[in-house]
């Protein structure tokens, strides 16, 4: 069968995990990357979250490293965070079922006791976050010498993350000959300056145009005035919106994601029906929440960036920016938390006068313009409270300047126009006497 996972030359064990998670075709990225991979390249994997890449690159590699074999790792797997840690692990844990490799993910944010009991243990595959690899590597816990495949996934977010100090120490503590696989949503110049640096003639593989939205995921834009507008918008769509069953509420900070969550929770939805997780919240809390939302018991999940790329859940019904991201590919890998594995889904951006210049920004880079929605009728439009209103026009005064060095800005204008001549004390004082 030519479009199943039989045309791949991989094992029974590996095969019948694959039929027990109800996989029955390879996606597109899985279909290219799987024999590349097999046959050795290296591999430079341009693929949006969301379109079965984790598989693309576990799977080779659980054919290749095959068996329990000694104690050191043989196979390395860098993520930028520990929610995508976890998840990997995850896919690990699934897809070598039948197998006896031994994985673990290290992480930071928690103790590493049982990390190291883990590494002790003895291990095929470790899944790490960049920092807490060095910092067990410096302790002595860490042999490095039989690495044979290193795999760097959402490299773009770990350059965004500023990692790439921690990446050159981590590639000059592991073997040169070995395989290198590099994944990520987009291919920035950063991305590419690394990819330069560490890959040998790699095979590239783009499965979608650069930072393209997933095509099963409906985007939608609401034009607001103000937070407030935002905040009753949101509670009208999460209790009106009978199709919305499962969403996360994206915010561009801790503060915000707190101050909607307590808004939902005290006005929108049943207790227990919403949780918020950012870098401020514990690392158990964090998988809890994440737990309970992809178990389905709670419906509603308020986060920061920190989470944008740690979701794997598949029927995510919603994704609402409540803010515009500043980083832009960041809109892409937000709004693919829905869509997963071919099912549809929503994204709701919310866009104050302000962030509009974002939005623009947005749209080049995934090359589309975004459907702008009406407000509905019901929801409460406040007026702009005049504290925020002078924000957001320092905020699009800096976006001009930005654009247009020699624009001297609403501000300075008024600045300008209230400003005396400076007198000399002397003349003051001469001026006094008469």
């Amino acid at each position: 069968m030519p479009d199943s996972f039989n045309q791949f030359d991989l094992n029974k064990q590996l095969l019948n995990a694959v039929e027990d998670l109800g996989y029955t075709s390879p996606s597109p990225i899985q279909e290219k990357a799987i024999p590349v991979i097999m046959q050795g390249h290296d591999v430079l994997g341009i693929a949006q979250t969301g379109t079965g890449k984790t598989a693309a690159f576990l799977l080779p590699i659980l054919m290749k490293v095959k068996y329990a074999q000694g104690n050191a790792i043989r196979c390395l797997i860098l993520a930028p965070t520990r929610e995508l840690a976890v998840q990997i692990n995850e896919a690990i844990t699934e897809l070598a079922k039948y197998t006896d490799l031994r994985h673990t993910a290290i992480y930071g944010g928690t103790g590493s006791k049982s990390q190291i009991e883990a590494i002790r243990a003895g291990l095929d595959i470790l899944v790490a976050t960049p920092g807490r690899f060095m910092d067990l590597y410096l302790k002595g816990e860490l042999v490095t010498k039989s690495i044979q495949y290193m795999v760097m996934d959402e490299a773009d977010k770990m350059m965004d993350m500023g990692f790439m100090p921690q990446i050159r120490r981590i590639l000059e503590v592991i073997p040169r000959k070995r395989k290198n696989l590099l994944f990520s949503a987009t291919f920035p110049e950063k991305v590419e300056r690394l990819s330069q640096e560490f890959l040998e003639a790699p095979m590239r593989i783009e499965v979608t145009p650069q930072a393209t939205a997933a095509a099963t995921v409906e985007q939608e834009l609401y034009e607001v005035p103000n937070f407030r507008t935002k905040i009753n918008l949101l509670g009208h769509m999460i209790d009106k919106n009978i199709d919305l069953t499962r969403a996360i509420v994206f915010c561009r900070t801790k503060t915000i994601a707190d101050n909607v969550y307590k808004f939902l929770e005290r006005k929108v939805v049943k207790e227990n029906d919403v949780r918020v997780i950012h870098a401020n919240k514990g690392q158990n809390t964090r998988l809890n929440s994440i737990n309970a939302f992809k178990e389905g018991s709670v419906k509603i999940l308020v986060a920061t960036d920190v989470a944008a790329r740690g979701i794997d859940i598949q029927e995510v019904s919603h994704v609402i920016n409540f803010d515009v991201p500043v980083i832009y590919e960041d809109y892409v890998h937000r709004i693919g938390r829905t869509g997963r594995a071919n099912l549809s889904g929503v994204a709701i951006t919310f866009m104050t006068p302000s962030e509009a210049y974002h939005v623009k920004k947005i749209e080049k880079v995934i090359r589309t313009e975004i459907p702008r929605k009406p407000i509905p009728s019901e929801v409460n439009i406040p007026e702009t409270p005049f504290e925020e209103s002078q924000e957001m026009l320092r905020a699009i005064d800096d976006q001009r300047k930005k654009e247009d060095p020699d624009f001297k800005g609403a501000f300075h204008e008024k600045k300008a126009k209230n400003s005396r001549p400076r007198t000399s004390k002397k003349h003051r004082h001469n001026k006094k006497k008469r």
